[in-house]
């Protein structure tokens, strides 16, 4: 078992690869109670065109298929998964993103049995054409759930917006028509082609003796049998760096206009520390022109145009990335209007000093390290780091070296205005026709 030691940080990394090629991390948290285990594959919502495990040809599921399957997960011949958890006293939960499908729990007590039924109940699959069927009602309701929030309409328009071909732009559930496709077949037929051990990360954190943990999941892993692993060939399409439309707008039962704007990554294929010091710098970036001690910042709320509803952020996986400011507004055109002049005055005279550079770096590093506190935080985000080969503990030296010179080629990658889109929903009676 490989152990690695972080001195900055206080912390001891323990790892090792099993036989099957699961990677399992294990991170013991001295004077915590409570145990945090996720069991990530490395599979989302993006997957949606792959040549299948076993076969040569690619094949396109339908979109909502990897959502689909997490739910299906959690069902099985004998009855609920939750029930097991909750009976040894264990919360547990799943999540599908645009990139991998985790399923998780948390426990103070039994907690090598509850990591049994976790890794037992993922690594056997129970689909029937029956249960599918059932399923699509609950998820119908889902989505329709969703399609009802005008905050997630908000969010998913920009992406719809700034992306032409790739699936980035479909919702993760999926559509009810895309849905009513999916069949046990296609369940299995993912399920066999992503869900095997060599695929995914199973990560530990909290009150564990590491030696202890790794011998239990050894034994778990060594009464069952897989197919030898075999290369992932997903498929995706040409993206240009342009945004598909530049603006929409949706009518919707809202009180106050919203509004999102959205920025395009034009520097996506990359991975490891490229990808790393890329996101950090652009993290800065923003904090520093739109952080709430940024003048726009403090304009913007002095002239009404923003809010306490008002955010900004970054995604970023391999293939795709997107900067995103959003607030409910009073004033939607003035609102873009701002956001595109201090992108414009950023990009024409390049302004940013040390001194703001060492100001955001100080206050980046410290959310960091007292996000370290959170079992929570860094099991959900350090199989992400893990999966487009960076590391979590990274961050801080990465933060550590920023230069100017990263932030300004950071910038570069989203300043360019044919990539930029704005998305807006308005009350229904402010417009005689939706977008």
């Amino acid at each position: 078992m490989n152990k690695i030691h972080f001195e900055n940080l206080q912390e001891t990394l323990y790892n090792e690869t099993l036989e099957n090629g699961l990677d399992v991390y294990i991170l013991p948290k001295k004077g915590f109670s409570k145990t945090f285990v996720t069991f990530t594959t490395k599979y989302g919502s993006v997957d949606r065109t792959f040549i299948p495990h076993g076969k040569e040809e690619a094949v396109t599921v339908p979109d909502g298929i990897a959502h689909f399957l997490e739910h299906k997960m959690f069902e099985k011949e004998e009855g609920d998964i939750f029930q097991k958890f909750s009976v040894l006293g264990g919360s547990a939960n799943a999540f599908t993103s645009f990139t991998r499908t985790a399923y998780l729990f948390s426990a103070t007590d039994k907690v090598y049995d509850n990591t049994e039924v976790l890794l037992d109940f993922v690594q056997e699959p129970y689909f029937t054409e029956e249960t599918v069927e059932k399923e699509k009602g609950i998820i119908g309701q889902e989505i329709t759930m969703y399609d009802d929030l005008p905050d997630w309409r908000l969010y998913f328009g920009a992406i719809e917006n700034l992306y032409h071909n790739h699936p980035v732009k479909i919702d993760i559930a999926g559509t009810i028509e895309s849905i009513d496709k999916i069949t046990a077949a296609h369940l299995y037929e993912c399920y066999e082609t992503f869900y095997h051990p060599s695929n995914m990360v199973l990560f530990v954190v909290g009150a564990v003796e590491p030696e202890e943990m790794m011998t239990f999941i050894k034994e778990n892993q060594s009464k069952k049998t897989f197919d030898k692993p075999s290369e992932i060939v997903r498929n995706f399409p040409e993206e240009p760096n342009t945004a598909a439309i530049a603006e929409r707008t949706l009518e919707m039962d809202v009180t106050k206009p919203k509004l999102s704007f959205g920025m395009k990554c034009t520097n996506t294929n990359i991975s490891g520390k490229e990808m790393l010091t890329q996101e950090l710098a652009v993290d800065l970036l923003l904090d520093i022109l739109f952080g709430r001690s940024s003048s726009f910042f403090e304009e913007s709320y002095e002239d009404g145009l923003i809010d306490e509803s008002y955010s900004y952020s970054f995604s970023q996986e391999h293939g795709f990335g997107f900067a995103m400011i959003v607030s409910d507004t009073e004033n939607p055109d003035a609102l873009e209007a701002k956001i595109r002049k201090t992108i414009e005055d950023a990009t024409t005279s390049w302004a940013v000093t040390e001194e703001e550079l060492e100001r955001v770096r100080k206050r980046k590093i410290g959310q960091f390290m007292r996000s370290l506190n959170s079992i929570e935080f860094i099991a959900n985000q350090f199989t992400r780091y893990k999966f487009n080969e960076m590391d979590l503990f990274d961050v801080v030296p990465t933060l550590e070296k920023m230069t100017l010179t990263h932030l300004k080629d950071a910038f570069s990658t989203l300043s360019a205005t044919e990539g930029h889109t704005v998305f807006k929903v308005i009350p229904a009676e402010q417009s005689n026709e939706a977008k």
